[in-house]
C-alpha cells in the first residue's frame, strides 16, 4: 500500500489519481479529506503531518510514503518523529517532495532551509530514498484565476523574467515511478518544464486557452510586495521576488530529469493552461 500525503494538493491529488488509475493501493491522507476529493474506491483517512501520531493508523501496513515537505507548516514538522512511525508502519520506501530552494537558496529558511532538515532526516531514516526538488508550480497561476474571471487581466511583477516553471501533474507521475519502481533509491531530481516562460507569456498562454485576449498589467516590486504580504509572512515574500526577479543561474536551468524518468518531455505552461481552463473561465 502507497500512502499520500497532501492527497488535496495540487501534487497529492494528481499522484492519487495516477496511482489509482495504474491498479495501486493508495491511503490518501490530508487536514481536511473527504469522498470527494479522491477517486472512487480510495481509502481516504484524516491526518496532519504536524502530528505524526495521528498518522500511525494511516501507515499501519503500508509499504512505501509520498511526503510533501509541509509548505507554509514545515518548520512545524518533526521528520524523525513522522519517518519513526512510518518505519513502525513497515513503510520501506519514502518519496519527498522538496523545494529546489535546498540547493539553490540554502540560507532561506522559507525556501531552503528548512526543507533542508527534512531532506536530511529522509537521507538518514534508514529506509530507501528519492528527493523531488521542483522549481515553481505552473498552478501557482491559480492566483489569477479571479481577476482572469473578472475581467480578463492579470497584474504581476517582472513580466519579461522567465522560469521553467514545472507542471504538478508531471511532478505527481515522477513520484508515482518513484513510488512504484526500483532504480531511484538514493536520487535527488531536480524538475522543471520544458523551456523559461515569463508573466507575460503566461497570461497570454492562459488567453489563447480561453479563446480570449488577457491583458498583462506589470506590477512594480512594491505593489507586489504590498499585494503579497496580505496572505504571506514577510521573509517569503522577500525571497520569492528575488527568485521572480532577479533569478539564478540554475533558478533558469531547465533540468532533464522529468524527461529521464518519464521517457518524454515536460508539459509546457501552455499546456497546463489548456487542462485546466475550466479554473479561468
Amino acid at each position: 500500500m502507497i500512502v499520500v500525503t497532501g492527497a488535496t494538493g495540487n501534487v497529492g491529488r494528481s499522484l492519487v489519481h495516477v496511482l489509482a488509475a495504474g491498479g495501486e493501493r493508495v491511503t490518501a491522507t490530508s487536514r481536511s479529506i473527504t469522498d470527494a476529493d479522491v477517486p472512487e474506491g480510495v481509502r481516504h483517512r484524516t491526518a496532519d503531518l504536524t502530528d505524526a501520531e495521528s498518522l500511525r493508523s494511516v501507515l499501519d501496513g503500508a509499504d512505501a510514503l509520498f511526503l510533501q515537505s509541509g509548505g507554509a507548516s514545515a518548520h512545524l514538522l518533526n521528520p524523525h518523529e513522522i519517518l519513526d512511525v512510518a518505519k513502525a508502519g513497515g513503510v520501506r520506501r519514502v518519496v519527498l517532495l522538496s523545494s529546489q530552494g535546498v540547493a539553490t537558496r540554502p540560507q532561506s529558511a522559507s525556501h531552503g532551509g528548512t526543507a533542508r532538515v527534512i531532506e536530511d532526516a529522509v537521507r538518514g531514516s534508514g529506509m530507501s530514498w528519492t528527493i523531488l526538488r521542483p522549481g515553481g508550480f505552473n498552478s501557482n497561476a491559480y492566483a489569477w484565476a479571479e481577476p482572469v474571471r473578472a475581467h480578463r487581466s492579470v497584474a504581476a511583477p517582472f513580466g519579461d523574467v522567465g522560469l521553467p516553471t514545472v507542471d504538478p501533474d508531471d511532478i505527481a507521475e515522477v513520484a508515482a515511478v518513484a513510488l512504484r519502481e526500483d532504480g531511484h533509491d538514493g536520487r535527488i531530481y531536480e524538475l522543471t518544464g520544458p523551456a523559461p516562460s515569463t508573466p507575460r507569456q503566461r497570461a497570454a498562454a492562459i488567453g489563447e486557452a480561453l479563446g480570449e485576449p488577457v491583458r498583462f498589467v506589470e506590477q512594480t516590486p512594491e505593489e507586489a510586495r504590498a499585494e503579497m504580504l496580505r496572505f504571506m509572512p514577510e521573509a517569503v515574500v522577500e525571497t520569492t521576488l528575488a527568485i521572480l526577479g532577479d533569478p539564478t543561474g540554475a533558478e533558469q536551468r531547465v533540468s532533464p530529469d522529468v524527461g529521464r524518468v518519464l521517457g518524454r518531455a515536460p508539459r509546457s505552461f501552455a499546456d497546463w493552461a489548456r487542462r485546466y481552463v475550466a479554473a479561468f473561465r
